[in-house]
């Protein structure tokens, strides 16, 4: 990417930049590249990777820790007082050479944060903040001979650009999922920095759009890492049963056909990749095609994935003596009529509705510590389903549940009003669908990826969903596709779901607030009309409770109004025809902007039936009674 650059642009300011010209000669030489329109140096850009699979059982070095962190309210660390890109910013790093010298910033000693974290929680100045955060982090690098580096962000949140030693290796944009650069050449021997530039501020045409249920929270919220990888390296694979199933009448056969799948980082024929499954005693050496990719299928007798029994099998892949391994587990989703069958049996999906927020307050959970403190909240519910919403949530979350044998609904944040006719936000939207995909397709526990939550309708809509749902399909087909829409129409007690997204799901699934947001004694006269020959879920039902304020049942915000709200609720939807599963709103209270009530809300929505200092509420275990009949 370059920035063309015009001398009249910074005429006014030769005085600022003239503390970086140490002598005439350099003086001339900027003089000549300012007028010739380009800093090239600055901006040359690293190679943009697509995302690498499996990036915990390949070598790394952790860049988690402490960094440096300026707050650029105004961004003057990008840009010129003119709004013009500026080839002096804050990812230079500069330090005056002379006293007289000017620079206007230092990282060195600017306050330092954890990483990961959010900035929100971490400095109480930024509770509310959405803007430019700068991050510095230095280290010690001695690259091998032969390997390459490549540099890995689990997340950041939400626009940020991303700077090694000067030089500018690349711009990511969506909040939730990884991404990665080849640094190779940009590292040297000895002390390294990386500087990041990240902005969460909100605009109509990103994904989330302008307005959202949920904490905004801004900075590197996940993991930062340098991956040691060889010239040519597995980029990403995947291992599963094979659509259609080995079946014997309308029952599951115990052997089944294994799909493989991987691709080389770059398109080179004759490379030879060894697949090996040594408890099921397979193993086999495939040759890469001209465009870098092998394939293989197979039967196999494996175990399969599921609650009861999360059977995961040790996978290696091995090319030119170096080997990769993952643990993957074989199971088989499907629909048939309203019913979900997990590996060829019906199941009932007792779920519950998360967000990314760490169990004990507020701020991003971003650890398997947070996330199986949360999945044992959802276990002992009763849960063996769980619906991360409204976006990708981090890795140790999903093989976290995976371990616990907890089934996995992952959603992109397509979530209200989206610019359904701006080709860049649909362009975004499918970028964070691949991304998760691409990131957790060997997870056995993920059985719905979901497109979209409580979406207007209109043709724009329908035929941005269509292309979604499409796409989503060439990426994966082995899963099923949902998204949570909304009740279209209530009249005389009848509810009537009418939703043109049916024909692109596998799953029809809706939120209702019956109780929270319309009168509470309505739910036993309600009925419910879904004309479609598919499963359902309820993906949202619930309303809000202070933990520890206790009334009547008709007193909102009381344990006992959420108590009573549920009991009418689970009477409701348990008459729904082709029930297959819920996920109600939600199992930890979370931080939200638009709960402001005071002395109850206090920024947090209070859905929760865990209190944000993990006290369960009353109506927790009128779910978690249900569910154990269920």
């Amino acid at each position: 990417m370059f920035f063309f650059v015009f001398i009249s642009t910074f005429v006014p300011s030769l005085s600022q930049t003239y503390c970086f010209i140490t002598d005439m000669k350099r003086f001339l030489q900027l003089v000549l590249t300012l007028t010739l329109g380009t800093l090239l140096p600055t901006f040359v850009q690293a190679a943009t990777l697509p995302l690498v699979g499996n990036v915990w059982a390949r070598k790394t070095t952790s860049l988690n820790g402490e960094w440096n962190y300026i707050v650029d309210v105004q961004e003057e660390g990008y840009y010129d007082y003119r709004m013009n890109p500026t080839p002096w910013g804050f990812f230079r790093n500069a330090k005056p050479q002379r006293p007289e010298d000017l620079v206007e910033y230092d990282f060195d000693t600017s306050p330092t944060m954890p990483i990961p974290s959010d900035w929100n929680t971490r400095d109480e100045r930024l509770f509310f903040y959405e803007g430019t955060v700068w991050f510095k982090k230095s280290f010690d690098w001695h690259p091998a001979e032969g390997r390459n580096t490549l540099l890995y962000f689990g997340a950041v949140n939400y626009d940020c650009h991303v700077y090694v030693n000067g030089t500018k290796v690349g711009h990511h944009i969506g909040g939730f999922t990884p991404f990665n650069f080849d640094v190779t050449q940009q590292l040297k021997d000895g002390e390294n920095t990386v500087i990041v530039k990240v902005d969460n501020k909100r605009h109509a045409e990103d994904v989330p759009t302008q307005i959202f249920d949920w904490w905004n929270y801004g900075g590197i919220t996940r993991d930062v890492l340098l991956i040691d990888v060889a010239p040519l390296y597995i980029e990403n694979y995947s291992l599963h049963i094979q659509k259609p199933f080995s079946m014997k009448g309308d029952k599951l056969n115990a052997q089944q056909q294994l799909q493989f799948q991987m691709k080389l980082n770059k398109a080179e024929a004759g490379q030879q990749v060894t697949l090996s499954i040594p408890e099921l005693k397979f193993s086999k050496t495939l040759t890469t095609d001209a465009e870098g990719k092998a394939a293989w299928h197979f039967m196999a007798k494996p175990q399969l994935w599921s609650p009861e029994n999360p059977k995961l099998y040790r996978v290696n892949l091995t090319l030119n003596g170096e080997t990769l391994t993952d643990e993957i587990g074989f199971r088989t989703i499907e629909t048939r009529g309203k019913q979900i069958l997990l590996n060829g049996k019906p199941i009932f999906l007792k779920g519950i509705s998360i967000h990314e927020e760490k169990p004990n307050g507020g701020g991003r959970a971003n650890s398997t510590e947070d996330a199986h403190t949360l999945l044992s909240w959802a276990k002992e519910l009763g849960c063996n389903f769980v619906r991360l919403a409204h976006y990708p949530h981090n890795e140790y979350a999903i093989r976290e549940a995976e371990r616990m044998g907890i089934l996995v609904w992952s959603e992109i944040p397509v979530y209200w009003t989206i610019a359904w006719t701006n080709t860049q936000t649909f362009d975004n939207a499918q970028a964070q669908l691949r991304d998760m995909i691409a990131r957790d397709q060997n997870r056995a526990n993920i059985i719905i990826w979901s497109i979209a939550n409580e979406t207007p309708h209109s043709p724009q809509r329908d035929s941005f969903l269509g292309k979604l749902a499409t796409y989503a399909r060439t990426q994966d087909n082995t899963r099923l596709i949902s998204m949570a829409m909304e009740v279209t129409g209530a009249s005389n007690y009848v509810n009537r779901l009418n939703d043109n997204m049916n024909k692109y799901v596998d799953v029809v699934s809706f939120n209702q607030y019956i109780g929270w947001y319309r009168d509470v004694n309505d739910a036993p006269k309600m009925k419910w009309e879904i004309p479609y020959d598919k499963p359902v879920i309820i993906s949202e039902f619930g309303g809000g409770a202070k933990a520890g304020y206790h009334g009547e049942k008709n007193q909102r915000w009381t344990e006992e109004f959420q108590e009573n709200l549920y009991r009418e609720n689970i009477a409701m939807i348990d008459k729904i025809e082709g029930l297959s599963g819920t996920t109600p709103w939600i199992l930890k209270d979370f931080r939200s902007p638009r709960r402001v009530l005071p002395d109850i809300q206090q920024y947090y929505n209070r859905k929760g039936l865990v209190s944000d200092a993990g006290e369960k509420k009353k109506a927790f275990y009128v779910l978690q009674e249900w569910y154990k009949g269920k």
